[in-house]
């Protein structure tokens, strides 16, 4: 597999989402840009946007174990991850896998759980296994966890900690369809869904080495230095009460090499990068709680800093090529 084959996977993806899903090409790309860097995935915005039919629509597309948990505040950490359970036929203990032991999770309405249950989830995003009694079990690649929350809806809620929403490789907020994608959607809708009649068009082993692929993208040093500028400004901002830690600043290369593969090329634009910074960065960041007093959004602080940053020129991005 070269970096092409991996275009062609992703626009195989894409195509097969977007008989589902109407529209939402950025929000679609988003997605595959964490499942191909081996990243997380957590949807926001108001109920009835289509979260779980875009989560849905990805895992029917790639041939993978998938399952949905719906969070709840009574759900218990094994109710997660698994639990030992006595076989009296046998008469003696034996492992029962919960939900997590799958290609592909669906964590539908995360913060409705209690924050002990969330935290069941924090080694299994970051190390790809779970500790079940001091029996620790790794996790089959691929693995990828979808979580959906409301940010409307306070009441029974538990918001995600800072430690846990840096786990997530990208935050993605849906949003509302426009007047011609709400009558589309309308139209697909009206007889029967579209999502009972897709199927698999990308095979497990295409993805395990497109995700062992990308890394090899050419980054050259002027867009490394244009990236840690950016994650150095954010941790001397006035407003920002908390930077990006390095495990951000990775998230973001990640993030940027596969979405130039994307947008079909072998190397790494200062674009790529613009894209990805409010996706990968904005859920990290937290302000002063005087700056949300006053209103003052994390988007509007990345647009600030992204304006103040020098931007590495087309001559300097040749050059780097030249010498690859």
């Amino acid at each position: 597999m070269n970096l092409s084959t991996i275009q062609e996977v992703a626009a195989k993806v894409k195509k097969n989402i977007q008989k589902v899903v109407i529209g939402k090409e950025e929000q679609i790309d988003q997605l595959l840009v964490a499942f191909i860097s081996s990243g997380h995935v957590l949807l926001e915005d108001v109920p009835g946007t289509g979260k779980t039919l875009l989560a849905k629509a990805m895992a029917k597309s790639l041939a993978c174990s998938f399952k949905r948990i719906q969070f709840t505040p009574d759900l218990l950490p094994s109710d997660v991850t698994g639990i030992h359970f006595y076989n009296q036929k046998q008469g003696e203990f034996e492992f029962r896998p919960g939900p997590i032991f799958s290609n592909i999770v669906l964590a539908d309405e995360i913060n409705r759980a209690t924050p002990r249950t969330q935290s069941s989830l924090l080694e299994c995003m970051e190390e790809r296994q779970t500790t079940i009694d001091g029996e620790t079990h790794l996790l089959d690649r691929p693995f990828m966890v979808i979580a959906t929350q409301n940010p409307v809806e306070n009441q029974g809620t538990f918001p995600l900690p800072e430690a846990q929403l840096d786990r997530f490789l990208l935050k993605i907020n849906v949003g509302y369809p426009s007047k011609e994608e709400g009558i589309d959607i309308l139209m697909r809708f009206k007889d029967h869904s579209p999502l009972e009649e897709i199927t698999a068009v990308v095979s497990r082993e295409e993805i395990i080495a497109a995700q062992n692929l990308y890394s090899s993208i050419f980054v050259s040093g002027d867009i490394l230095d244009y990236i840690m500028t950016i994650v150095e400004k954010t941790r001397t901002h006035p407003s920002i009460a908390l930077g990006i830690s390095p495990r951000g600043s990775q998230a973001l290369l990640k993030a940027v090499q596969v979405y130039a593969i994307l947008k079909g090329r072998d190397y790494v634009s200062p674009d790529d990068v613009k894209a990805m910074v409010k996706p990968v960065l904005g859920h990290r960041l937290i302000i002063h709680s005087m700056m949300k007093a006053k209103n003052e959004r994390v988007d509007t602080i990345i647009d600030e800093l992204l304006n103040a940053i020098p931007v590495p020129t087309e001559k300097e991005l040749m050059k780097g090529l030249h010498q690859r």
